[in-house]
């Protein structure tokens, strides 16, 4: 069985544009219980990314996101496989990745939800690559 993100995404994202204030912002993620919020040009295209880690520096009242957004934001289109998102996260050490359809962003996907994967045995092993000793025996 192939799974796609799009099967494991958030598919209600909570957006914001850069001149939108930290307290705007901070308050949206919490009505909705939310980590993390992209974002967004007015075309709806990620320009940056703003989690609750960054809220634990104080932001004087105010303050755009633009001010301490990521501004690199990594995205994978909502019909990629979820080992792309899996591999993404883990390179940079990240737990989000924006998903995307022509370049708008139209969900999110966490670690947590590339754990269902696991959690629901919809995975498919694959052999383990060779080590030199393995092969030595």
């Amino acid at each position: 069985m192939n799974v796609t993100i799009e099967e494991l995404m958030v598919h209600q994202v909570m957006t914001a544009t850069p001149h939108q204030t930290s307290e705007h912002v901070r308050s949206v993620l919490s009505e909705h219980s939310g980590s993390c919020i992209p974002i967004v040009d007015t075309d709806g295209e990620p320009v940056g990314i703003v989690s609750a880690t960054d809220f634990l520096d104080d932001h004087p009242a105010g303050t755009p996101v633009s001010q301490f957004m990521t501004q690199k934001v990594y995205t994978v289109p909502q019909y990629a496989d979820p080992s792309l998102a899996a591999r993404i996260m883990r390179k940079h050490k990240i737990h989000h990745v924006v998903v995307t359809h022509e370049k708008k962003v139209v969900g999110i996907i966490s670690s947590f939800d590339l754990l269902k994967l696991v959690e629901e045995h919809r995975f498919v092993m694959k052999n383990a690559p060779d080590t030199p000793k393995s092969r030595n025996k």
